[in-house]
């Protein structure tokens, strides 16, 4: 099973670049022009946001400078040992939700500390590649649209992230176990 995995994953990305390619060619797409044609609005948009990203990050800030990050994890361990999840992992499950180098920081720390291929190392990987940064897309991407009434999309986006940590735990102990 691992096997398969390694190899699928060597194989995804090329794959779905290939892909792309040959359905634009197929269906007489100019491939490059359209993708530097993307990659220019994709520019624009990158400026646009830059206001809801300052906020973003000053706002994670200051929620690991105040140690509320640190009272949440002890305030929740029993919950998550309850799952399976170790309390080291619990702040990367909610520093996710905010910002993916937040949590890019906190999966290398994790790494670090105890090892790329220990059970607290693969399943911080397992989120880092399942979990979704849910109020870094709503701040940024319904911000840079306009769009101030957001409805629903968080609470759809926290319940997907809890899926997402709670599969993510079930996977990696069924796999690497």
């Amino acid at each position: 099973m691992i096997e398969v995995i390694k190899v699928f994953s060597i194989l995804a990305v090329p794959m779905v670049v290939l892909i792309i390619v040959v359905m634009g060619a197929m269906r007489k797409v100019k491939v490059y022009e359209v993708f530097v044609e993307g990659a220019k609005e994709g520019f624009n948009t990158a400026v646009r946001i830059i206001p809801y990203l300052v906020a973003m990050l000053g706002a994670i800030g200051m929620f690991r400078a105040s140690g509320a990050m640190d009272f949440l994890t002890g305030l929740i361990a029993p919950v998550t040992n309850l799952i399976g999840l170790p309390s080291e992992v619990f702040p990367l499950a909610v520093i996710r939700n905010l910002s993916g180098s937040g949590s890019l920081g906190l999966m290398t720390d994790l790494a670090q500390t105890h090892g790329p291929d220990s059970f607290i190392g693969r399943l911080a990987a397992v989120m880092m590649g399942s979990h979704e940064t849910t109020f870094y897309v709503l701040a940024v991407y319904f911000g840079s649209v306009g769009i101030s009434r957001v409805r629903h999309a968080p609470l759809a986006g926290i319940f997907a992230d809890i899926i997402s940590v709670i599969a993510s735990v079930i996977l990696v102990r069924a796999i690497f176990l």
